[in-house]
């Protein structure tokens, strides 16, 4: 017979936001007794693992902007700070950049993100095309207008940071459990848990919603409804003919084809596209690919023109599809209901300060960086947030 287990926090969702949220409550607040659920501890489908694991400071909304800038931070003293005994987990952090391209009428917004971007101290660089085919030669930059380049952005090993946020929250006490939240548990417009797939019931006043691209799903249980829903992207490992002099930043085009280099000589590409699936579809399609972004890739860099697809994946993107923006705190009229989800594609690089907003939200502490432009009631009030520039 399934039983009943007590616990202050309940957090469904072992990602990235998961185990960034569970280290930081028991760091803030140790002794705090906290769980994580998750359904699949090999991560072989998690958004986090899947992604590209990028991390840029070039977004046109001041928080979204400051989220970055801490991001950078911890990035860099990550190795030391999550080092559990004598085990120091390797990230591979690195800041090879990030290049966005613009074509003529996306000037004036560019120009407004990056004058911000630079008002918050952030190192961005603008740079005419002639600048781009100077650093990159390979780049056929007919139709640009002007690029904007951080070189502190970058990339690192997202598995790396996950296992090392998990390990490090284990060791400040907080509890990982293997299992499928299927219904978050209400009374009195407050919650008092969730129940699992198992039969067991896992109690708490505060529950935390850290379920990505399946986070819409268990907070309808609570009649809590969400503009969040999964769609997938596609990413391609090509091996190309000719190789870059040096590493590749990751490059966006202004038709949203972005791609960069990776170890090995390999070259990571993808695209978002309006007509991408919504579903849980992990399969990926090859012909997307020499079909739709090979002819656009082609065009930009024409010695890539003789290349061979060495693998590809699929992973999901929990979309907002009411900003494209964050979805953060408790939800209004449901006590202790708490959401970290809509990241759109940018949660792996938003954890770290979703995860610290949490648990200073949740247990009382300081706010270190205010995020509340993000809460949930803008969702109720039907108020998009406007990045104005880069999404």
């Amino acid at each position: 017979m399934a039983g009943s287990v007590s616990y202050d926090v309940v957090i469904t969702g072992g990602g990235i936001m998961g185990c960034a949220t569970a280290y930081w409550l028991v760091r803030t607040a140790p002794g705090l007794r906290v769980v994580v659920v998750e359904r699949d501890p090999t991560y072989a489908r998690a958004s986090t693992t899947l992604s590209m694991s990028n991390v840029r400071i070039q977004f046109s909304l001041k928080e979204n902007i400051l989220i970055s800038r801490f991001a950078f931070e911890v990035l860099e003293r990550f190795e030391d700070e999550m080092a559990v005994g004598d085990r120091r987990p390797r990230i591979f952090f690195r800041r090879e950049g990030n290049l966005f391209l613009y074509a003529q009428g996306q000037i004036d917004a560019a120009r407004r993100a990056f004058e911000l971007q630079r008002s918050l101290g952030c190192r961005v660089e603008w740079w005419s095309p002639k600048e781009v085919r100077a650093r990159y030669p390979l780049y056929e930059t007919e139709g640009i207008a002007a690029a904007t380049f951080g070189p502190d952005d970058g990339h690192f090993d997202a598995y790396a940071v996950l296992m090392a946020y998990r390990a490090k929250a284990k060791a400040l006490g907080a509890e990982f459990l293997t299992g499928e939240a299927v219904r978050v548990l209400t009374a009195a417009g407050r919650v008092e848990g969730v129940e699992l797939a198992s039969g067991e019931t896992l109690r708490a006043a505060c529950v935390v919603n850290c379920g990505g691209a399946w986070a819409a799903e268990l907070a309808a249980t609570a009649g809590v409804k969400l503009p969040v829903i999964p769609v997938k992207r596609q990413v391609f490992a090509l091996d190309t003919a000719v190789k870059p002099e040096g590493p590749l930043p990751l490059t966006v085009l202004p038709s949203g084809l972005y791609f960069r280099t990776e170890t090995g000589g390999l070259i990571l590409l993808g695209k978002s596209m309006p007509e991408d699936p919504v579903g849980f579809d992990f399969r990926w399609d090859e012909k997307r690919f020499t079909e739709v972004l090979w002819p656009e890739l082609a065009e930009f860099v024409p010695a890539w023109d003789r290349l061979k697809i060495v693998r590809g994946w699929a992973g999901l993107y929990d979309v907002n599809t009411l900003d494209g923006n964050a979805i953060l705190g408790e939800w209004p009229g449901l006590k202790g209901f708490y959401l970290a989800t809509g990241f759109s594609g940018h949660g792996l690089q938003q954890g770290p300060a979703v995860g610290r907003y949490l648990a200073e939200r949740i247990t009382g502490a300081s706010l270190s960086l205010n995020l509340s432009i993000f809460g949930p009631e803008r969702i109720l009030e039907n108020r998009p947030l406007s990045e104005g520039g880069i999404v």
